[in-house]
């Protein structure tokens, strides 16, 4: 049978032999016609090798070491090299490709096979040589700039080990088992020794366990070169992570060890229906977490229980003060409120539905409730100020890569989250009909696109990016969040760029050169900051809530009146007129504020609600704390204060009162005449410790007392 007849054959017996003799000559002389000495060594090779492995099986079932031609006797590196098999690596090439006999990986990463892309041999076993050249020229343009090595190295491994020349038929999941066949192999002692002999004898006696590791790191970071190279020419469907991860590498142990089955398939079951719906794996990994917490702490306390069923409001109060006094072991102090509500919120939200769905492996109530979770702190945005801004952003302009650069720029003129940066798309970027830049922020935490108005300096930056990324026209990937293939901006050699390098990196640098680094050297200023000091320079411009809500992405106002609390111009001017400027106040509540009578809460809540107080003459100083306000006479009221600013409402109101006194009389109502009297005493007491004249009347005398 020829060799064209032989390689069109996709089936052949399970049992593996050796080529026929006349075949594989007629082959060696096709193939290298014209080279006799060339022609000698292999039919020499071949013969020596049938001779001494007259049954192939033989050959596959000996020992690694036997099968390429070396003994452990001696120290590394130094064993003796037989030939007979090792120079028979060009027939079981051969062998593999012609007769569609795959290899085991043992074998195949222990030898090299850069003469299967010799022009002259590899059409004769079935390599398209023209495939090659096309795969090398798209991954050059994707910016690989390691030559072919990268991508012969696993292209000839893998169809060794399949068994079939036929690259366009390599899988996923070939990719992925063959990922794991490196990973065991590097594990085999016998893996150090072939290495040793590998490294030039090892003339310098390294650590074979050394040269095992980097071999092994070695042949990863290749075949995940060939797993992008594929996915972005189209013949793979699955994106590549690194390492090959996939979300289903922790899915196999969503419970504590040690726990009943009875206790664990429910919560087992409500893990994995999270799974399955959410858009975000992280999200389910850290309720798999709050359980694993969980769950341990039942079987060491209380090893009795078997079943969710018999789980008791008890139980949970138990573990509720458990995670308060629990310590860290990580740095010696109790677990903060944010860890203890990232653990018992997981909790609250599993019993609260499996009690509304009527699982009946579960508490028939929910154990938890809200007050549970523990009270966490309000804290005010940490903007960058204005010099150590204008001096961290002079460092990044130096910075010399230009995906760094861009991503510090875009973090400095949107405030748009490091996710949402590092996800936009190429068309990302256009412009309102004036010409000024407008930015398209993709679907992130909030799951709403938004668009909003660009600097020049960033839209420039971001501009050259995405030319970038159009010449490497690298595949489009499924975006979770926006549920749709997506061309990503920020891309290198074909894959999305890690936030850690745009952002963490980038800071370091920049916040080094910027001088903003604290006594054990870390860099003081985060990303997140960056979007901090957006929002509340809008909030310093007079920017409404309404518009920090947009360009930041907030879905509550609440969020966006953080700003305003901290940077309200309004407040700033009524602070400084009347407690800065030493101005003259009035009220039961003066000598409080003038003696520095009041505690550091209050003082905090007066400073962020003080606009929230006025009234129709005056402030209340009343906190939420001390609950709402029980009367109406708030002119006498002890909370109760007011300025020489409110001196014209006095004196109006004043006026107002003589005319409800006037109105009162003439019904025949006494009361009501009583009441606004003392009102205007109370009103006359005030204007004459702000030393204000009380207002005259429109007839040109000053009011009178009133009738009683």
């Amino acid at each position: 049978m020829s060799v064209l007849a032989l390689a069109a054959v996709p089936d052949l017996p399970e049992l593996r032999g050796h080529a026929p003799r006349e075949e594989y000559t007629a082959w060696v002389h096709s193939t290298f016609a014209g080279t006799r000495g060339t022609i000698s060594s292999r039919m020499f090779f071949y013969n020596r090798f049938v001779q001494r492995w007259p049954d192939l099986e033989d050959w596959f079932a000996a020992p690694l070491l036997d099968r390429l031609d070396l003994h452990a006797d001696g120290p590394p590196g130094s064993g003796k090299r037989l030939g007979t098999s090792h120079e028979a690596g060009s027939y079981l090439a051969y062998l593999s490709l012609t007769h569609r006999m795959p290899m085991d990986a043992d074998w195949v990463l222990a030898r090299n096979f850069d003469s299967l892309f010799n022009p002259r041999v590899a059409p004769t076993l079935g390599m398209d040589l023209d495939l090659v050249d096309a795969l090398d020229e798209r991954q050059r343009q994707l910016g690989y700039r390691s030559g072919r090595s990268l991508l012969t190295w696993g292209i000839a491994r893998l169809v060794l080990w399949r068994g079939d020349p036929d690259i366009t038929a390599i899988t996923y999941k070939d990719i992925a088992t063959f990922g794991e066949e490196i990973r065991r192999w590097c594990a085999m002692p016998e893996a150090g020794i072939i290495r040793a002999a590998h490294v030039h004898g090892n003339r310098h006696n390294q650590d074979p366990a050394v040269l095992t590791a980097a071999f092994e790191k070695a042949c990863l970071s290749r075949l995940h070169g060939l797993h992008v190279l594929l996915f972005n020419t189209g013949q793979v469907d699955e994106p590549p992570f690194h390492g090959l991860k996939t979300r289903e590498l922790w899915r196999e142990e969503l419970t504590a060890p040690g726990t009943p089955a009875a206790i664990a398939a429910p919560v087992n079951r409500w893990l994995s229906g999270r799974l399955q719906t959410t858009d975000r794996a992280e999200s389910v990994r850290n309720c798999r977490d709050a359980f694993r917490y969980f769950l341990r702490w039942l079987v060491q306390h209380v090893p009795e229980l078997t079943s969710l069923t018999d789980l008791t409001r008890a139980h949970i109060e138990a573990f509720l003060t458990h995670e308060h006094e629990r310590i860290n072991p990580r740095n010696g102090r109790p677990l903060s409120a944010r860890t203890r509500y990232t653990y018992i919120s997981p909790l609250l939200q599993f019993f609260r539905e499996t009690s509304q769905w009527g699982w009946t492996d579960v508490p028939a109530r929910p154990l938890l409730g809200r007050s549970d979770l523990p009270k966490l702190p309000s804290r005010l945005p940490r903007f960058i100020p204005r010099d150590e801004l204008e001096r961290l952003m002079q460092a990044v302009e130096e910075l010399e890569d230009p995906h760094q650069r861009t991503a510090l720029l875009l973090l400095r003129w949107s405030g748009a989250r490091r996710g949402e940066i590092a996800r936009l798309p190429i068309d990302c970027l256009d412009a309102y009909p004036d010409g000024y830049p407008r930015l398209r922020i993709p679907v992130g935490k909030t799951y709403t696109e938004r668009v909003i108005p660009l600097h020049p300096q960033a839209a420039d930056a971001l501009r050259n990016l995405i030319q970038t990324a159009k010449d490497g026209n690298a595949a489009a990937r499924h975006d979770p969040w926006a549920q749709r293939p997506v061309r990503y901006v920020f891309m290198r050699r074909g894959k999305p760029m890690g936030r850690f390098f745009l952002f963490d990196d980038a800071l370091e640098i920049a916040c080094s050169r910027a001088g903003l680094v604290d006594g054990d050297g870390n860099h003081t200023v985060t990303a997140h900051r960056f979007r901090h000091s957006v929002g509340t320079q809008l909030a310093e411009g007079g920017a409404q809530i309404q518009t920090i809500m947009a360009i930041l992405g907030h879905r509550t106002a609440q969020m966006s009146a953080t700003y305003s609390h901290i940077s309200d111009p309004v407040l700033k001017e009524q602070y400084e007129k009347v407690v800065a400027a030493g101005g003259r106040i009035a009220g039961p509540a003066a000598e409080a504020l003038l003696a520095n009578q009041l505690d550091e809460a209050t003082v905090h809540w007066l400073k962020t609600n003080f606009l929230k107080t006025e009234l129709e003459l005056g402030h209340c100083l009343r906190t939420p704390a001390e609950g709402p306000c029980e009367c109406d006479l708030y002119l006498r009221c002890s909370k109760f204060f007011t300025t020489s600013e409110y001196a014209p409402r006095l004196q109006a109101r004043l006026l107002t009162e003589q005319q409800l006194i006037q109105d009162a009389t003439e019904r025949g109502w006494p009361r009501e005449a009583e009441r606004h009297t003392a009102i205007i005493g109370r009103i006359r007491e005030l204007l004459a410790d702000l030393g204000e004249p009380p207002p005259t009347s429109q007839d040109g005398d000053p009011p009178t007392r009133g009738c009683g």
